[in-house]
């Protein structure tokens, strides 16, 4: 698309959107001067291409799609038929998946879709028979009590939070915590990584029916063939969340043991974050489990948004494109080239560096807790997000870290020189920043102190710091 075509596109639909409500346009052009103005340092955060992003606005909005391609329960789908085979063809291809479903709204609805396919193919009870294969009001009170029963007493064992696991891996707050009994592993308390040794001994000890892989906030490699091998052990079905680093397995930065899709028999993803497509989420998985998986439209989802699958098509077919494999590499050179900035500064790092995306900074180094550092560098024009550190003395609300990612830059086109910069940015801000107190003088876990004209001055080095590195240069609003 030429730049031009990128700038009418964009000037337009904001006109249009203008003529009905001026504030919700304001809102959106506003969006853009903060991305481009702010280093976005959110891992699961990126920008999709102008592409991507004019594939969610047009008339599949309008269009209901409950079923799978060729099988719909509504008329005139022909057109979503071809936009969802092509995302999961796509999928396919580019990951080496035997099957891949595109439906999923969010990465919590693809581990939904997921944890519930493993249920209906693994568990084996004469409720869940009946209800296989009778209509389910057939189903009596004593069937539906058994049935919630078996489905609600399975074991799931997976990464604990302040580890780097995920809400959506069975933990209390999310659905899948009320869904399983959950057990986590842990990582060394020295090293920070993973001990497969004691991963091993937990899923002997505690037998679960599903072992999960992935995390949310572990900056290192994981071994699936490792874990695969724990899953076997022990019978379990062995699913991987790989949402944050789908985009470097896509783009063959891990493989062999490190690449999932080998080796899970069920994998979930997002197609943001270093995939860097719309937000929404996928499966991928072996065929024994496609057909439960592709029963997720009922099962769990609402209705398919066709519009986001169009995105979805092209931001997968952009992935299988040769440069793509070339700018998952450079999301982990500027990460560890971050990481080396940071600790040449004298910060603290969980595992002390870096594989992956993302870079996680115990911020306790500095006196501060992670939400005290996250809100002084977003005065500061850097975008970051709070995190637990293994074995956290704050918890998950104030946390002791800062989670940062490369993937957002590295698509602005910043290299290892500018990672180097930006980490004298960070360290600048969280040395001069103090933590505050309450009003009775004890200690505050949320308010800190700031000079303001030293917040101003970073924004603007930050600011100047990308001004070489424009975001959707073919887009001007002017």
């Amino acid at each position: 698309m030429s730049r031009n075509a990128e700038s009418t596109a964009f000037r337009s639909a904001l006109e249009v959107i203008r003529a009905v409500e001026p504030r919700v346009a304001d809102a959106i052009g506003a969006e853009l001067t903060d991305q481009r103005e702010s280093l976005k340092l959110i891992a699961s955060e990126n920008y999709a291409s102008p592409a991507t992003l004019l594939a969610m606005g047009n008339w599949f909005s309008d269009k209901y799609a409950e079923g799978t391609v060729g099988r719909r329960f509504y008329a005139g789908c022909q057109n979503v038929d071809t936009v969802e085979a092509l995302a999961a063809e796509h999928a396919r291809e580019l990951f080496g998946a035997a099957h891949a479903y595109v439906q999923p709204h969010s990465g919590i609805d693809a581990n939904l879709v997921a944890f519930w396919a493993v249920l209906a193919d693994r568990v084996e009870s004469p409720a869940l028979k009946k209800a296989q294969v009778r209509q389910v009001n057939d189903l009596s009170e004593a069937d539906w009590f058994a049935l919630r029963r078996e489905l609600g007493n399975q074991r799931m064992l997976g990464m604990s939070l302040d580890a780097g696991g995920h809400l959506t891996h069975g933990f209390r707050p999310n659905i899948s915590g009320k869904m399983f009994d959950q057990r986590s592993y842990g990582t060394d308390p020295t090293t920070g990584l993973i001990d497969y040794d004691r991963v091993a001994e937990a899923a002997r000890e505690f037998k679960p029916l599903i072992l999960v892989g992935g995390y949310s906030a572990y900056p290192r490699k994981v071994n699936f063939r490792i874990l695969r091998e724990i899953a076997d052990s022990v019978g379990a079905t062995f699913m991987v969340d790989m949402a944050h680093f789908a985009g470097l397995v896509a783009g063959k930065v891990f493989t062999g043991d490190f690449d999932p899709v080998p080796h899970a028999h069920i994998v979930t993803t997002t197609t943001h974050k270093s995939l860097r497509g719309p937000r929404g989420g996928m499966v991928l998985c072996q065929p024994e489990l496609a057909d439960q998986v592709d029963r997720g439209c009922p099962m769990v989802l609402g209705g398919p948004l066709p519009h986001v699958m169009a995105a979805k098509a092209v931001a997968l077919a952009e992935a299988r494109r040769p440069d793509f494999a070339d700018y998952a590499q450079r999301i982990v050179d500027n990460a560890q080239a971050l990481a080396e900035g940071l600790l040449s500064r004298g910060a603290t790092l969980v595992t002390g560096g870096t594989d992956n995306h993302l870079v996680l900074i115990d911020v306790s180094g500095y006196g501060l807790t992670g939400r005290q550092a996250e809100q002084a560098l977003l005065d500061s024009g850097i975008v970051t997000n709070r995190n637990s550190v293994p074995q956290d003395p704050n918890g998950a609300w104030y946390t002791s870290g800062i989670r940062i990612g490369t993937p957002a830059l590295t698509t602005r086109g910043l290299g290892t020189a500018e990672m180097d910069q930006t980490a004298e940015l960070i360290h600048t801000v969280l040395t001069q920043t103090t933590a505050g107190a309450n009003a009775d003088g004890t200690p505050s876990k949320a308010k800190y102190t700031l000079d303001a004209g030293l917040a101003d001055k970073v924004a603007r080095q930050a600011t100047d710091l990308l001004a070489t590195y424009p975001l959707y240069p073919g887009v001007d609003l002017s």
